[in-house]
């Protein structure tokens, strides 16, 4: 097992996974598990049930979080209770809808939006969003107009506001890629 970051991923007999783990440092962390002091009933049980262990190495911590969040989301292992729901990292999403919004939520759905994360970080989701705050914004470019098209209106100033806005959306979806 390498002394560098990643994620691991406990096996039982059956060759399911029963746990996924970080580890700044994946041996030290690993091995922590086959002490003879392990502290509570669960993490006895838990090594009692692996039959094979194996390991993903990583660049930095913030990698083997977001890829440990993702992997408990998909295989749902039997010991890690949290981290199972979708509420956990925060993502910043462009919404599928007419005249786009830019949002921060916790929960992605299939909904046809556009998500970006997840992030480690909520304060970097705030200073990203702060970008598209309508203060930061050139004065062409105003908020959100999202009852621009009304039936029996005729597009007008209006029109023009939400082209602008939907102008907008794009930007951040193009700045959101590149980040």
């Amino acid at each position: 097992m390498p002394s560098e970051p990643g994620v691991y991923q406990f096996f039982n007999k059956e060759d399911k996974i029963i746990y996924i783990g970080k580890a700044k440092n994946l041996k030290k962390r690993v091995s922590s598990y086959f002490q003879k002091n392990i502290g509570s009933r669960k993490t006895k049980n838990l090594v009692k049930n692996i039959s094979e262990i194996k390991h993903i190495v990583v660049s930095s911590e913030s990698d083997a979080l977001l890829l440990e969040n993702s992997l408990i989301k998909k295989y749902q292992p039997k010991y890690n209770i949290l981290l199972r729901d979708d509420k956990t990292y925060p993502w910043i999403v462009i919404k599928n809808e007419p005249f786009p919004r830019v949002l921060t939520t916790r929960r992605v759905e299939k909904d046809g939006s556009e998500y970006f994360g997840p992030f480690t970080s909520y304060k970097t989701v705030r200073t990203i969003m702060d970008i598209f705050s309508p203060q930061r914004l050139p004065p062409q470019w105003p908020q959100v107009v999202h009852h621009a098209l009304r039936p029996g209106h005729v597009p007008g100033p209006s029109w023009r506001r939400a082209a602008s806005a939907h102008h907008v959306t794009h930007v951040a979806a193009v700045v959101l890629r590149w980040i």
